[in-house]
């Protein structure tokens, strides 16, 4: 799996604490940035978090390139709908040969491991042969309507790709684009930060996050899970229990990335 920052709007703090700055003074829109140092864009930010004053958030996007993760965790993933999502497709990318993701619990299994290869490989057979059963069904009529042999050989293949992806698994290998504002961003870490998040849902939010410290650390010092930026978890009975021991990584977490 692998996460990289691929844009940010630029200077995110000062452009965050400029748009809060029109919400409490009369300056003018060309004059709101004079005398914005570093030091009160901090402060101004530390001041609109503790007062739950987000929606200046909203102001900033992070663009992220994420790949090497499965359709599984994709699926999750655009569940955030505050978003704008860019993924590989399987229409019109053949998946011959796919990669995949294998779980760590089954990697650490040698007999769940080999059952799970097992079923992929059949799984990469069969799209195989079902893509080019497909595709030759599909070239012989579009000739026989008059296509030359090669256009009909291009249109069919994308044909067949449409009808054989039905047979892929969760565990075929994603890329995908992902644009979030700053506070759907927290939102996102408050859920998939979270230890009862799935494993590869929250590895992703945590390299995220990670890159958004580098970036913006005066403001996502206060991202994360819901027991560290809000100091409470919100899961009732289903509590992970060790919200002690998640704010103590998460604190160092923070540190490292911003010292990074």
């Amino acid at each position: 799996m692998k996460v990289t920052l691929l844009a940010h709007t630029p200077e995110p703090e000062k452009t965050i604490a400029t748009a809060a700055k029109l919400c409490y003074s009369s300056s003018d829109i060309g004059t709101l940035r004079d005398g914005l140092t570093d030091e009160k864009t901090i402060s101004f930010i530390d001041m609109l978090l503790s007062i739950g004053h987000e929606s200046v958030l909203e102001h900033v996007s992070f663009t992220f390139g994420i790949e090497g993760i499965s359709r599984a965790c994709s699926h999750q993933l655009v569940r955030h709908r505050i978003a704008s999502y860019s993924q590989k497709s399987q229409r019109y990318v053949n998946e011959n040969g796919f990669e995949f993701i294998t779980p760590p619990e089954i990697a650490e299994n040698s007999a769940a491991k080999a059952e799970f290869d097992n079923i992929i490989g059949q799984i990469s057979s069969s799209y195989d042969k079902i893509a080019d059963m497909l595709t030759e069904s599909h070239k012989e009529r579009f000739m026989a309507e008059g296509m030359d042999e090669k256009t009909a050989e291009n249109k069919a293949r994308k044909l067949a790709n449409e009808d054989a992806r039905f047979v892929l698994p969760n565990a075929c290998e994603t890329k995908i684009v992902v644009t979030m504002n700053v506070r759907s961003l927290f939102n996102f870490f408050h859920h998939r930060c979270c230890n009862r998040a799935q494993w590869e849902i929250r590895n992703v939010a945590n390299e995220m996050l990670k890159l958004c410290l580098g970036a913006a650390p005066a403001v996502f010092r206060y991202a994360g899970p819901s027991c560290v930026a809000n100091g409470k978890c919100p899961e009732g009975k289903m509590t992970c229990g060790k919200a002690n021991e998640i704010k103590a990584y998460f604190a160092q977490f923070i540190k490292d990335s911003t010292d990074a």
